[in-house]
């Protein structure tokens, strides 16, 4: 079900993206704020003329300034900009809990992708063959076939414990670029960023390690299930995909099916939860997950559900948490930068630091395009551009 197909590499690497701004919708918005180009320009911090140029196609905005541009306006990217949906970048969030992705953050986030497309030609030679998976399906019986090649090309048996190392080694090979970042626990929108450029045929992949290892390994079983779907990127019918992949991927039938006979010689539900969280621990997954996968199982081979409730299994899984993946890769935490940039090529065999001290030394870039491009603090990135410029 999963294939090798061939991508060749276009070779275009101009970090100058073929887009103009909507004049009429930039103009709209300035009159029913009752600014003129002047009060816009003061408003971004640059020339009026710039914003005439902007405005007649003769230049384009930086991705910073891109921004700017849409909170001042209030415009969504595709009000304010006319552009090749062959060059736009391909955006897909894992978001916090409940937390909502706004247009601001759609914005931001496609000015990132714009920010990489200068880093690529850096990188290190792109795998033409790719695995994909054909005609993705949501299907119970579909998702066990796949999460078992999956986990064969891994090698790994149907009821061996996958660790998030063991998929490090399929980014890599499908021409996925993981920038590890520390985006707090609790501060950011987001735990992990999936930026897709099509023309490029390459995917960032920010993970923040500030995330518990049950959800960080899940996290990551999602995003390669993205990785795996390039076609179905920014869609809702790929986030349910990858969360249905990720779950028969890090708790296949055979462990699901164990768990529920072993659910089933408990006398009342606070007996299933013990059996539960004995599995979550032991697979290191989250309960949720655990819960799920085993219901899952119980629905479609017709047998009794489970008789513990799924908010039984959220405040159980809201008291009882794990270590964050940077306290466990790093003590004391912060880590400094030699350690955190050592710990991205080492442990994730990302070139994505090795690629930024490249461009860094050919092009000058500084702290401003470090901080944008990994939406990070300017303290923090004048740090890392610092221990990349020695």
């Amino acid at each position: 079900m999963i294939k090798l197909d061939y991508y060749p590499h276009t070779g275009n690497n101009s970090a100058t993206m073929e887009k103009l701004l909507n004049s009429e919708n930039v103009k709209s918005a300035l009159q029913a704020k009752g600014w003129t180009q002047k009060d816009l320009a003061a408003q971004l911090d640059v020339t009026p003329q710039a914003i005439t140029n902007w405005l007649k196609g003769i230049d384009f905005p930086r991705p910073d300034k891109l921004l700017k541009l849409a909170t001042a306006l209030k415009l969504t990217f595709s009000a304010l900009v006319v552009s090749s949906s062959e060059d736009q970048p391909v955006i897909a969030f894992r978001k916090k809990g409940a937390a909502k992705t706004t247009d601001e953050h759609i914005t931001k986030a496609i000015a990132m992708g714009s920010l990489l497309k200068p880093l690529v030609p850096f990188l290190p030679g792109v795998n033409a063959l790719r695995s994909t998976i054909a005609n993705p399906s949501t299907s119970y019986e579909a998702l066990q076939a796949i999460a078992k090649e999956i986990r064969q090309r891994i090698g790994l048996g149907a009821k061996a414990v996958l660790g998030y190392e063991h998929l490090i080694e399929q980014f890599y090979v499908n021409g996925a670029v993981i920038a590890p970042v520390m985006w707090g626990e609790k501060r950011n929108h987001k735990n992990a960023l999936h930026i897709l450029l099509p023309k490029e045929q390459i995917t960032f992949i920010f993970l923040n390690l500030d995330t518990r290892l049950e959800d960080f390994k899940f996290w990551m079983a999602h995003e390669l299930a993205h990785v795996y779907t390039p076609d179905l990127a920014g869609t809702e019918a790929g986030e349910d995909f990858a969360d249905a992949l990720a779950g028969a991927l890090l708790f296949p039938q055979a462990i699901a099916e164990a768990a529920y006979v072993a659910t089933q010689k408990q006398v009342d539900s606070n007996g299933e939860l013990k059996v539960l969280k004995r599995y979550a621990s032991e697979y290191s997954i989250s309960l949720f997950s655990v819960f799920s996968e085993v219901e899952r199982f119980s629905k479609t081979h017709r047998l009794p559900g489970l008789r513990c409730a799924e908010k039984d299994v959220h405040a159980i899984r809201n008291t009882e948490r794990g270590k964050l993946i940077s306290e466990i890769l790093f003590d004391p935490l912060p880590p400094m930068p030699a350690e955190y940039i050592a710990a991205t090529a080492n442990t994730f065999r990302s070139a994505f630091f090795a690629a930024l001290k490249a461009m860094i030394k050919a092009n000058g870039v500084g702290s401003g395009y470090v901080q944008q491009v990994m939406d990070i603090s300017m303290q923090d990135a004048a740090s890392l551009v610092k221990e990349l410029s020695d």
